[in-house]
Protein backbone atom coordinates (compact mmCIF):
# COMPACT_ATOMS: atom_id res chain seq x y z
CA UNK A 1 0.00 0.00 0.00
CA UNK A 2 1.43 3.46 -0.90
CA UNK A 3 2.46 5.60 2.09
CA UNK A 4 -0.05 8.28 1.13
CA UNK A 5 -2.88 5.72 1.21
CA UNK A 6 -1.67 4.41 4.56
CA UNK A 7 -1.70 7.91 6.02
CA UNK A 8 -5.23 8.50 4.72
CA UNK A 9 -6.42 5.17 6.15
CA UNK A 10 -4.82 5.95 9.51
CA UNK A 11 -6.50 9.35 9.57
CA UNK A 12 -9.85 7.82 8.66
CA UNK A 13 -9.59 5.25 11.44
CA UNK A 14 -8.75 7.93 14.00
CA UNK A 15 -11.64 10.08 12.81
CA UNK A 16 -14.02 7.15 13.08
CA UNK A 17 -12.80 6.28 16.57
CA UNK A 18 -12.95 9.82 17.92
CA UNK A 19 -16.75 10.21 17.99
CA UNK A 20 -17.12 6.88 19.80
CA UNK A 21 -14.66 7.91 22.47
CA UNK A 22 -16.21 11.34 22.82
CA UNK A 23 -19.71 9.89 22.95
CA UNK A 24 -19.05 8.39 26.37
CA UNK A 25 -18.98 11.85 27.94
CA UNK A 26 -21.69 13.48 25.82
CA UNK A 27 -24.49 14.82 28.06
CA UNK A 28 -27.11 13.40 25.71
CA UNK A 29 -25.56 9.93 25.96
CA UNK A 30 -25.47 10.10 29.76
CA UNK A 31 -29.00 11.44 29.99
CA UNK A 32 -30.41 8.76 27.69
CA UNK A 33 -28.63 6.00 29.63
CA UNK A 34 -29.78 7.38 33.00
CA UNK A 35 -33.39 7.72 31.81
CA UNK A 36 -33.34 4.11 30.65
CA UNK A 37 -32.20 2.77 34.02
CA UNK A 38 -34.42 4.92 36.24
CA UNK A 39 -37.46 2.60 36.42
CA UNK A 40 -35.17 -0.10 37.79
CA UNK A 41 -33.51 2.34 40.21
CA UNK A 42 -36.91 3.34 41.61
CA UNK A 43 -37.92 -0.32 41.95
CA UNK A 44 -34.67 -1.16 43.73
CA UNK A 45 -35.04 1.80 46.07
CA UNK A 46 -38.60 0.86 47.04
CA UNK A 47 -37.58 -2.74 47.65
CA UNK A 48 -34.66 -1.72 49.87
CA UNK A 49 -36.90 0.76 51.68
CA UNK A 50 -39.50 -1.88 52.45
CA UNK A 51 -36.87 -4.32 53.72
CA UNK A 52 -34.35 -2.28 55.77
CA UNK A 53 -31.63 -3.98 57.81
CA UNK A 54 -29.54 -2.66 60.68
CA UNK A 55 -25.75 -2.21 60.63
CA UNK A 56 -23.73 -5.41 60.12
CA UNK A 57 -27.01 -7.24 59.42
CA UNK A 58 -27.50 -6.22 55.77
CA UNK A 59 -27.80 -9.85 54.64
CA UNK A 60 -30.71 -9.55 52.22
CA UNK A 61 -29.54 -6.20 50.87
CA UNK A 62 -26.00 -7.34 50.14
CA UNK A 63 -27.24 -10.56 48.51
CA UNK A 64 -29.48 -8.61 46.14
CA UNK A 65 -26.73 -6.08 45.39
CA UNK A 66 -24.23 -8.83 44.57
CA UNK A 67 -26.72 -10.58 42.30
CA UNK A 68 -27.43 -7.40 40.34
CA UNK A 69 -23.72 -6.61 39.94
CA UNK A 70 -22.98 -10.12 38.69
CA UNK A 71 -25.71 -9.69 36.06
CA UNK A 72 -23.63 -6.78 34.75
CA UNK A 73 -20.61 -9.02 34.37
CA UNK A 74 -18.58 -7.35 37.11
CA UNK A 75 -15.95 -8.97 39.31
CA UNK A 76 -17.82 -9.18 42.64
CA UNK A 77 -16.48 -9.78 46.14
CA UNK A 78 -18.83 -10.31 49.10
CA UNK A 79 -18.41 -10.58 52.86
CA UNK A 80 -16.14 -7.54 53.15
CA UNK A 81 -16.45 -6.15 56.69
CA UNK A 82 -19.17 -8.72 57.35
CA UNK A 83 -21.76 -7.80 54.70
CA UNK A 84 -20.00 -5.39 52.33
CA UNK A 85 -19.95 -5.89 48.57
CA UNK A 86 -17.19 -4.67 46.24
CA UNK A 87 -17.36 -4.88 42.44
CA UNK A 88 -14.79 -4.03 39.79
CA UNK A 89 -15.65 -2.74 36.31
CA UNK A 90 -12.70 -2.77 33.90
CA UNK A 91 -13.16 -0.45 30.96
CA UNK A 92 -12.20 -1.37 27.43
CA UNK A 93 -9.52 1.31 27.33
CA UNK A 94 -6.60 2.19 29.61
CA UNK A 95 -7.10 4.88 32.19
CA UNK A 96 -7.16 5.70 35.90
CA UNK A 97 -8.92 3.82 38.69
CA UNK A 98 -11.64 5.46 40.78
CA UNK A 99 -14.02 4.23 43.48
CA UNK A 100 -17.70 5.06 43.98
CA UNK A 101 -19.26 4.34 47.35
CA UNK A 102 -22.80 3.79 48.68
CA UNK A 103 -23.94 2.74 52.17
CA UNK A 104 -26.62 0.10 52.79
CA UNK A 105 -27.77 0.06 56.44
CA UNK A 106 -30.98 1.30 58.01
CA UNK A 107 -31.73 2.75 61.44
CA UNK A 108 -33.62 1.65 64.59
CA UNK A 109 -36.52 3.99 63.75
CA UNK A 110 -40.22 3.14 63.35
CA UNK A 111 -41.43 4.64 60.08
CA UNK A 112 -44.28 7.15 60.15
CA UNK A 113 -44.37 7.91 56.42
CA UNK A 114 -47.48 6.55 54.70
CA UNK A 115 -46.17 5.12 51.43
CA UNK A 116 -47.14 1.82 49.74
CA UNK A 117 -43.65 0.46 50.40
CA UNK A 118 -43.55 1.54 54.06
CA UNK A 119 -41.23 -0.46 56.29
CA UNK A 120 -42.86 -2.76 58.82
CA UNK A 121 -39.56 -4.40 59.73
CA UNK A 122 -38.48 -4.88 63.34
CA UNK A 123 -35.24 -5.98 64.98
CA UNK A 124 -33.44 -5.98 68.31
CA UNK A 125 -31.26 -2.99 69.14
CA UNK A 126 -29.49 -2.51 72.50
CA UNK A 127 -31.68 -5.23 73.99
CA UNK A 128 -34.96 -3.70 72.86
CA UNK A 129 -37.35 -4.53 70.03
CA UNK A 130 -37.38 -1.61 67.59
CA UNK A 131 -38.79 -0.66 64.23
CA UNK A 132 -36.29 -0.47 61.39
CA UNK A 133 -36.39 2.22 58.70
CA UNK A 134 -34.23 3.68 55.98
CA UNK A 135 -34.53 7.05 57.70
CA UNK A 136 -31.28 8.40 56.25
CA UNK A 137 -31.63 7.64 52.55
CA UNK A 138 -29.26 4.69 52.29
CA UNK A 139 -31.91 2.80 50.32
CA UNK A 140 -31.64 5.53 47.72
CA UNK A 141 -27.83 5.53 47.84
CA UNK A 142 -27.71 1.79 47.18
CA UNK A 143 -30.25 1.96 44.37
CA UNK A 144 -28.56 4.95 42.72
CA UNK A 145 -25.18 3.24 42.86
CA UNK A 146 -26.62 0.14 41.22
CA UNK A 147 -28.04 2.42 38.54
CA UNK A 148 -24.65 4.10 38.14
CA UNK A 149 -23.01 0.69 37.78
CA UNK A 150 -25.52 -0.30 35.13
CA UNK A 151 -24.96 2.88 33.11
CA UNK A 152 -21.17 2.62 33.27
CA UNK A 153 -21.23 -1.10 32.51
CA UNK A 154 -23.23 -0.28 29.37
CA UNK A 155 -20.36 1.98 28.29
CA UNK A 156 -17.71 -0.61 29.16
CA UNK A 157 -16.10 -0.85 25.68
CA UNK A 158 -15.36 2.86 25.52
CA UNK A 159 -14.70 3.33 29.24
CA UNK A 160 -11.11 4.53 29.85
CA UNK A 161 -10.07 3.01 33.15
CA UNK A 162 -11.42 1.02 36.08
CA UNK A 163 -14.29 1.70 38.46
CA UNK A 164 -14.58 0.14 41.91
CA UNK A 165 -18.10 0.09 43.36
CA UNK A 166 -18.13 -0.03 47.17
CA UNK A 167 -21.39 -1.04 48.84
CA UNK A 168 -20.61 -0.43 52.48
CA UNK A 169 -22.35 -1.83 55.58
CA UNK A 170 -22.63 -0.24 59.03
CA UNK A 171 -22.23 3.40 58.12
CA UNK A 172 -24.53 4.22 61.04
CA UNK A 173 -22.13 2.47 63.39
CA UNK A 174 -21.56 -1.17 64.25
CA UNK A 175 -23.52 -2.68 67.15
CA UNK A 176 -21.90 -2.47 70.57
CA UNK A 177 -19.04 -4.92 70.85
CA UNK A 178 -18.60 -5.23 67.07
CA UNK A 179 -16.50 -3.57 64.39
CA UNK A 180 -17.77 -2.54 61.00
CA UNK A 181 -18.06 0.10 58.32
CA UNK A 182 -15.46 1.88 56.22
CA UNK A 183 -12.59 1.51 58.69
CA UNK A 184 -12.99 -2.26 58.84
CA UNK A 185 -13.25 -2.52 55.05
CA UNK A 186 -9.93 -0.69 54.75
CA UNK A 187 -8.31 -2.82 57.47
CA UNK A 188 -9.38 -5.93 55.59
CA UNK A 189 -7.54 -4.75 52.48
CA UNK A 190 -10.21 -2.98 50.48
CA UNK A 191 -7.59 -1.08 48.48
CA UNK A 192 -4.86 -3.73 48.65
CA UNK A 193 -5.67 -5.26 45.27
CA UNK A 194 -7.06 -2.19 43.52
CA UNK A 195 -6.25 1.26 44.90
CA UNK A 196 -8.20 4.14 43.38
CA UNK A 197 -6.84 7.57 42.60
CA UNK A 198 -10.03 9.14 43.92
CA UNK A 199 -13.19 8.15 45.77
CA UNK A 200 -16.63 9.72 45.23
CA UNK A 201 -19.71 9.50 47.42
CA UNK A 202 -23.08 11.20 47.78
CA UNK A 203 -25.86 11.56 50.33
CA UNK A 204 -29.56 12.31 49.98
CA UNK A 205 -30.28 15.36 52.11
CA UNK A 206 -33.52 16.73 53.53
CA UNK A 207 -32.12 20.25 53.89
CA UNK A 208 -32.08 20.66 50.09
CA UNK A 209 -34.96 20.39 47.66
CA UNK A 210 -34.95 17.76 44.93
CA UNK A 211 -32.89 18.97 42.00
CA UNK A 212 -30.41 20.86 44.18
CA UNK A 213 -26.86 19.68 44.89
CA UNK A 214 -24.65 20.91 47.74
CA UNK A 215 -20.92 20.64 48.40
CA UNK A 216 -18.10 22.22 50.34
CA UNK A 217 -14.35 22.13 49.74
CA UNK A 218 -12.16 21.11 52.66
CA UNK A 219 -13.88 20.04 55.91
CA UNK A 220 -17.48 19.15 55.08
CA UNK A 221 -18.86 16.87 57.80
CA UNK A 222 -17.84 16.71 61.44
CA UNK A 223 -15.76 14.14 63.22
CA UNK A 224 -18.04 12.19 65.56
CA UNK A 225 -17.29 10.49 68.85
CA UNK A 226 -19.47 8.46 71.18
CA UNK A 227 -19.35 8.68 74.93
CA UNK A 228 -20.90 6.67 77.74
CA UNK A 229 -21.16 7.83 81.34
CA UNK A 230 -22.33 5.57 84.17
CA UNK A 231 -23.20 7.39 87.37
CA UNK A 232 -22.98 5.19 90.47
CA UNK A 233 -25.02 6.23 93.50
CA UNK A 234 -26.56 4.23 96.34
CA UNK A 235 -30.05 2.78 96.13
CA UNK A 236 -32.70 3.87 98.59
CA UNK A 237 -36.46 4.20 98.95
CA UNK A 238 -37.95 7.09 97.04
CA UNK A 239 -39.57 8.30 100.28
CA UNK A 240 -36.15 8.45 101.99
CA UNK A 241 -33.75 10.05 99.46
CA UNK A 242 -31.37 11.07 102.27
CA UNK A 243 -30.76 7.37 102.87
CA UNK A 244 -28.84 6.96 99.61
CA UNK A 245 -27.10 8.85 96.82
CA UNK A 246 -29.41 9.73 93.93
CA UNK A 247 -27.75 8.98 90.56
CA UNK A 248 -30.77 10.34 88.64
CA UNK A 249 -30.38 13.86 90.03
CA UNK A 250 -26.61 13.63 89.61
CA UNK A 251 -26.96 12.46 85.99
CA UNK A 252 -29.32 15.37 85.33
CA UNK A 253 -26.74 17.81 86.67
CA UNK A 254 -24.09 16.22 84.46
CA UNK A 255 -26.30 16.64 81.37
CA UNK A 256 -26.71 20.34 82.15
CA UNK A 257 -22.99 20.69 82.82
CA UNK A 258 -22.10 19.13 79.48
CA UNK A 259 -24.09 21.84 77.72
CA UNK A 260 -21.70 24.49 79.04
CA UNK A 261 -18.81 22.98 77.06
CA UNK A 262 -19.90 24.42 73.72
CA UNK A 263 -21.76 27.38 75.21
CA UNK A 264 -18.91 28.62 77.42
CA UNK A 265 -15.68 26.64 76.96
CA UNK A 266 -15.05 26.21 73.20
CA UNK A 267 -14.22 28.95 70.70
CA UNK A 268 -16.78 28.28 67.95
CA UNK A 269 -15.91 31.30 65.80
CA UNK A 270 -13.81 29.18 63.41
CA UNK A 271 -15.52 25.78 63.51
CA UNK A 272 -18.78 24.65 65.13
CA UNK A 273 -18.91 21.97 67.85
CA UNK A 274 -21.72 19.90 69.34
CA UNK A 275 -22.16 17.89 72.57
CA UNK A 276 -25.44 15.96 72.86
CA UNK A 277 -26.80 13.33 75.24
CA UNK A 278 -29.01 10.92 73.32
CA UNK A 279 -30.23 8.50 75.98
CA UNK A 280 -30.62 8.25 79.77
CA UNK A 281 -31.40 4.91 81.37
CA UNK A 282 -31.82 4.23 85.06
CA UNK A 283 -34.36 2.93 87.51
CA UNK A 284 -37.40 0.74 87.05
CA UNK A 285 -39.95 1.74 89.70
CA UNK A 286 -41.54 5.01 90.80
CA UNK A 287 -40.56 4.73 94.46
CA UNK A 288 -37.05 3.29 94.22
CA UNK A 289 -34.02 5.48 93.68
CA UNK A 290 -31.64 3.22 91.70
CA UNK A 291 -28.00 2.39 92.15
CA UNK A 292 -26.88 3.72 88.77
CA UNK A 293 -27.84 5.71 85.69
CA UNK A 294 -26.35 5.41 82.20
CA UNK A 295 -25.92 8.33 79.81
CA UNK A 296 -24.89 7.88 76.17
CA UNK A 297 -24.20 10.65 73.74
CA UNK A 298 -22.15 12.09 70.91
CA UNK A 299 -19.94 15.07 70.27
CA UNK A 300 -18.97 16.58 66.92
CA UNK A 301 -15.88 18.59 66.01
CA UNK A 302 -13.97 19.84 62.97
CA UNK A 303 -10.56 20.34 64.59
CA UNK A 304 -8.34 17.81 66.45
CA UNK A 305 -7.41 20.30 69.21
CA UNK A 306 -11.06 21.10 69.88
CA UNK A 307 -11.81 17.38 70.01
CA UNK A 308 -9.08 16.78 72.61
CA UNK A 309 -10.38 19.67 74.72
CA UNK A 310 -13.94 18.34 74.66
CA UNK A 311 -12.80 14.85 75.68
CA UNK A 312 -11.04 16.32 78.70
CA UNK A 313 -14.01 18.48 79.66
CA UNK A 314 -16.61 15.69 79.39
CA UNK A 315 -14.55 13.52 81.72
CA UNK A 316 -13.91 16.33 84.19
CA UNK A 317 -17.53 17.51 84.36
CA UNK A 318 -18.90 13.99 84.78
CA UNK A 319 -16.48 12.91 87.50
CA UNK A 320 -16.38 16.14 89.49
CA UNK A 321 -20.14 16.68 89.37
CA UNK A 322 -20.63 13.12 90.58
CA UNK A 323 -18.06 13.60 93.35
CA UNK A 324 -19.81 16.76 94.54
CA UNK A 325 -23.00 14.70 95.01
CA UNK A 326 -21.24 11.84 96.77
CA UNK A 327 -21.49 9.62 93.69
CA UNK A 328 -18.91 8.37 91.19
CA UNK A 329 -18.89 8.36 87.39
CA UNK A 330 -17.22 6.09 84.87
CA UNK A 331 -16.57 7.72 81.50
CA UNK A 332 -15.89 5.77 78.29
CA UNK A 333 -15.31 6.96 74.74
CA UNK A 334 -15.97 4.92 71.60
CA UNK A 335 -12.93 3.19 70.16
CA UNK A 336 -13.79 3.84 66.50
CA UNK A 337 -14.68 7.54 66.09
CA UNK A 338 -15.36 8.98 62.64
CA UNK A 339 -12.82 11.55 61.43
CA UNK A 340 -13.75 14.71 59.54
CA UNK A 341 -15.04 14.22 55.98
CA UNK A 342 -12.49 16.17 53.97
CA UNK A 343 -13.06 17.12 50.33
CA UNK A 344 -9.70 17.46 48.60
CA UNK A 345 -9.48 20.92 47.04
CA UNK A 346 -8.27 20.06 43.53
CA UNK A 347 -10.66 17.13 43.20
CA UNK A 348 -13.52 19.31 44.43
CA UNK A 349 -12.84 21.86 41.69
CA UNK A 350 -12.97 19.14 39.03
CA UNK A 351 -16.02 17.43 40.50
CA UNK A 352 -18.05 20.63 40.88
CA UNK A 353 -17.68 21.29 37.14
CA UNK A 354 -19.14 17.82 36.55
CA UNK A 355 -22.02 18.44 38.99
CA UNK A 356 -22.84 21.71 37.26
CA UNK A 357 -22.90 20.06 33.84
CA UNK A 358 -25.13 17.25 35.13
CA UNK A 359 -27.54 19.17 37.37
CA UNK A 360 -27.31 22.71 36.00
CA UNK A 361 -25.04 25.43 37.34
CA UNK A 362 -27.87 27.23 39.15
CA UNK A 363 -28.70 24.04 41.07
CA UNK A 364 -25.23 23.49 42.53
CA UNK A 365 -23.95 25.49 45.47
CA UNK A 366 -21.77 25.65 48.57
CA UNK A 367 -23.49 24.61 51.80
CA UNK A 368 -22.59 25.34 55.46
CA UNK A 369 -20.58 22.94 57.62
CA UNK A 370 -22.54 19.77 58.33
CA UNK A 371 -22.35 18.66 61.97
CA UNK A 372 -23.59 15.23 61.00
CA UNK A 373 -20.84 12.68 60.48
CA UNK A 374 -19.99 10.02 57.92
CA UNK A 375 -17.50 7.20 58.03
CA UNK A 376 -16.77 8.00 54.38
CA UNK A 377 -14.18 10.11 56.22
CA UNK A 378 -11.94 7.03 56.48
CA UNK A 379 -11.78 6.90 52.68
CA UNK A 380 -10.99 10.62 52.52
CA UNK A 381 -8.05 10.00 54.86
CA UNK A 382 -6.68 7.35 52.51
CA UNK A 383 -7.06 8.81 49.00
CA UNK A 384 -8.33 12.13 47.56
CA UNK A 385 -12.10 12.16 47.95
CA UNK A 386 -15.18 14.15 47.07
CA UNK A 387 -18.50 13.87 48.87
CA UNK A 388 -21.64 15.83 48.08
CA UNK A 389 -25.34 16.14 48.91
CA UNK A 390 -28.36 15.60 46.69
CA UNK A 391 -31.59 17.31 47.78
CA UNK A 392 -34.45 14.95 48.67
CA UNK A 393 -37.26 17.24 49.88
CA UNK A 394 -40.06 17.84 47.34
CA UNK A 395 -39.94 21.11 45.42
CA UNK A 396 -42.35 23.58 47.00
CA UNK A 397 -41.82 22.25 50.52
CA UNK A 398 -39.57 24.23 52.88
CA UNK A 399 -36.42 22.11 53.08
CA UNK A 400 -35.31 23.87 56.26
CA UNK A 401 -38.36 22.70 58.24
CA UNK A 402 -38.83 19.36 56.45
CA UNK A 403 -38.38 16.21 58.58
CA UNK A 404 -34.64 15.64 58.73
CA UNK A 405 -32.53 12.62 58.01
CA UNK A 406 -32.97 10.13 60.90
CA UNK A 407 -36.54 11.30 61.50
CA UNK A 408 -39.35 8.69 61.41
CA UNK A 409 -41.03 11.10 58.98
CA UNK A 410 -38.06 11.46 56.63
CA UNK A 411 -39.36 11.36 53.06
CA UNK A 412 -37.36 10.99 49.85
CA UNK A 413 -38.81 12.62 46.75
CA UNK A 414 -37.94 10.12 44.03
CA UNK A 415 -37.25 13.04 41.68
CA UNK A 416 -33.91 13.18 43.52
CA UNK A 417 -32.84 9.74 42.30
CA UNK A 418 -32.04 10.63 38.66
CA UNK A 419 -30.09 13.65 39.91
CA UNK A 420 -27.93 11.35 42.01
CA UNK A 421 -27.30 8.87 39.21
CA UNK A 422 -26.63 11.52 36.59
CA UNK A 423 -24.20 13.50 38.77
CA UNK A 424 -22.31 10.38 39.84
CA UNK A 425 -22.06 9.01 36.30
CA UNK A 426 -20.90 12.38 34.97
CA UNK A 427 -18.33 12.86 37.74
CA UNK A 428 -16.95 9.37 37.12
CA UNK A 429 -16.75 9.73 33.34
CA UNK A 430 -15.20 13.18 33.53
CA UNK A 431 -12.50 12.01 35.91
CA UNK A 432 -11.71 8.91 33.87
CA UNK A 433 -11.36 11.05 30.75
CA UNK A 434 -9.12 13.59 32.47
CA UNK A 435 -11.60 16.44 32.73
Amino acid sequence: MPKSHARLLSFALLAAAAPAAMAVAEPSVVETAVDAVMPQVVAWRRDFHQHPELSNREFRTSKLVAEELRKLGLDVQTGVAHTGVVAILKGGKPGPTIALRADMDGLPVTEQVDVPFKSLATAEYRGEKVGVMHACGHDGHTAMMLGTAKVLAGLRKELPGTVMFIFQPAEEGAPEGERGGASLMLEQGLFARTKPEAVFGLHLWSSLNAGKVGYRSGPLMAASDRFRIVVHGRQTHGARPWGGVDPIVTASQIVLGLQTIVARQVDITQYPAIVSVGAIKGGIRNNIIPDSVELVGTFRTFDPKVRAAIVERIERIAKETAAAAGATADVEFGNDPNPVVLNEAALTTRAVASLERAAGKDNVGVIPYVTGSEDFAFFSQTVPSFYYFVGSTPVGQDAITAPSNHSPQYFVDEASLPVGVKTMVTAALDYLQGK
